[in-house]
This record gives C-alpha cells, sequence and structure tokens, in this order.
C-alpha cells in the first residue's frame, strides 16, 4: 500500500483531500492528513525526523502563506512557508525516493499579458507573495519527481475564500462594491483535489507518465470578480446590488495581476482531463453548502 502525505491539511483544498481520501475510489492508498501542529514543514529537523519516523511515497503540499498583502510586511514569515519550507520537503523526498506534487499560483506572473499563460511564459511577480511562490516552485522543479501545479481564484464552501466572503456580505449588505479590471479563473477546491489525486496515482504508478514537471490547472472559462461575484450571488438567490470598481478604488499592499488566465493544454493533454467549465463547477460548490 502506497503512502500518501497531504500537509496543510485542514486548508480549504486540504480538506477536500482529506474528504476524497475517506471515499472507496482511494482505497488502495494510505493517506496521511497533517498541518502545522503535527508537521512543521518550517523546521527542518522535524521534517527530517518526520520522514525518519513514517514511511511516505508521495507527498501533496498544500501547506502555504497566502496572504497576499500581509506578505509584504511579513516578508520573513511567507518566504520561510512558501520556499524554504518547500526546500525542507524536497530534501526529505529526495533522500526517500518520495513523489513531491506542490500548489503553486497564478500569481508569478505579472498579469500584463492578454493570452491565456503557458507553463513556459516568463514568470514576473509584482507582489512579494508571488516571488515567494516562484521561489518555492524552483526548489520543487530541481527534483526529479517534483510536480509543480500552479492554479487561480481557489474557492470551496470551507475556510476563507471570495466565495464565502460575498455570500457572507451578500446577506447583510444592499449593495456590494466588487473589482472588475482583475481577470482570471475561479477553480473549484474539489476539483482541483481530483486533478492532484490523478496525478499522485500517475506518479506512483511507474508507468513515466509523470516523472514531474510543471503544469497550470484551473476550471475553464474566464471571468473578472465581478462577474464570479455576479454569479455566486445570482445562483444563491440573494439579492444584493454588485457595483464594478476599478482595483485603483481598492488600495491594497500588495499589486495584483490584472490579467492570469491560465493555459490548460498541457496538463489536459497529458492525463486526458476534461475540466469543467467555472460556472458549472460553482453550482457543485454551492450544492455542497450546509
Amino acid at each position: 500500500m502506497k503512502h500518501i502525505l497531504i500537509t496543510g491539511s485542514y486548508g480549504q483544498l486540504g480538506r477536500e483531500l482529506q474528504g476524497l481520501s475517506y471515499t472507496h475510489s482511494y482505497k488502495e492508498y494510505k493517506f496521511i492528513h497533517t498541518d502545522s501542529d503535527t508537521l512543521d514543514i518550517t523546521s527542518n529537523e522535524k521534517v527530517d525526523q518526520f520522514f525518519g519516523n513514517t514511511r511516505v511515497d508521495c507527498i501533496v503540499n498544500c501547506a502555504a502563506y497566502t496572504n497576499v498583502d500581509k506578505a509584504e510586511s511579513e516578508q520573513e514569515t511567507a518566504m520561510l512557508v512558501n520556499s524554504s519550507a518547500v526546500g525542507y520537503l524536497v530534501k526529505a523526498a529526495a533522500r526517500t525516493g518520495a513523489r513531491l506534487i506542490h500548489i503553486s499560483t497564478d500569481f508569478v506572473f505579472d498579469g500584463r499579458s492578454f493570452l491565456p499563460y503557458k507553463e513556459d511564459d516568463p514568470a514576473s511577480p509584482v507582489s512579494f507573495y508571488g516571488k515567494t511562490k516562484l521561489a518555492g516552485e524552483k526548489a520543487v522543479l530541481q527534483y526529479e519527481y517534483g510536480t509543480v501545479i500552479r492554479t487561480s481564484w481557489l474557492y470551496s464552501p470551507h475556510g476563507n475564500n471570495f466565495f464565502k466572503t460575498i455570500l457572507a456580505k451578500g446577506s447583510e449588505a444592499d449593495e456590494l462594491k466588487v473589482v472588475y479590471d482583475q481577470v482570471g479563473t475561479p477553480t473549484y477546491t474539489r476539483d482541483l483535489a481530483r486533478v492532484l489525486l490523478l496525478i499522485a496515482e500517475h506518479s506512483l504508478s511507474g508507468n513515466g507518465t509523470c516523472g514531474g514537471g510543471l503544469f497550470h490547472y484551473s476550471n475553464e472559462g474566464v471571468c473578472s470578480w465581478y462577474d464570479f461575484a455576479i454569479e455566486i450571488l445570482k445562483l444563491t438567490g440573494t439579492h444584493c446590488r454588485v457595483i464594478p470598481v476599478e482595483t485603483s478604488e481598492y488600495p491594497a499592499a500588495a499589486k495584483r495581476p490584472h490579467y492570469c488566465v491560465l493555459s490548460k493544454s498541457k496538463i489536459k493533454s497529458q492525463f486526458s482531463l476534461v475540466i469543467p467549465h467555472w460556472k458549472e463547477s460553482l453550482i457543485s460548490c454551492i450544492d455542497q453548502l450546509d
């Protein structure tokens, strides 16, 4: 039986992986779910100790520092979690031969393109958060069995995310202001979680279909945050007016890329994926609400 370690198991993506791991579809794997209390990945010593005591055949690293604005002032912490800690996992994986799947972000791009970003397009982050994620990517891609999955605009029924924020504020306010000049693609965590486990299966199968590499994954389609908010409120029957505003009207510590649509051609081809449209997945997410 292969052992799959999930870090960051209590984040929104980690929770989806937990839910899937308990289903019949993955009964041939043993899953090890950890958070910072059970595995502090920011400590090289603790990572070494964990891997010395625990069999791990594949790591899915969902742990991350994700507060984009706070990263500008908490640079040391952001770099520790998103880069240094990733390096510790890479070293542990290399010693044991474990596969490593790491989650990254569209924020590694500057957003100046008007075409979907491909994996080999130059990365040029405009925020410190993006810089830390790019550094983590580089650490993983130096490893023969290291895989990086860049994604965008993650949301789920769990945790803190745009979807949950719009639902909460939309039920309390008569109107909301939402930016319309940042364009990308929402990604439902359950869709991404399924793909991560598919890649883990391929990587562990030994048939050479996934030795490692860099891939992009999001749902299909394109929208602005404004469009996304409109759809969330419409599908949940929430009566709240949404006012489109420019990013400049919402000053923030960190810059955001204005266009970060990801090309999924590579991952669709390699793994024969049919990716659902973001509106279709939003309906699925709403159906999961308590």
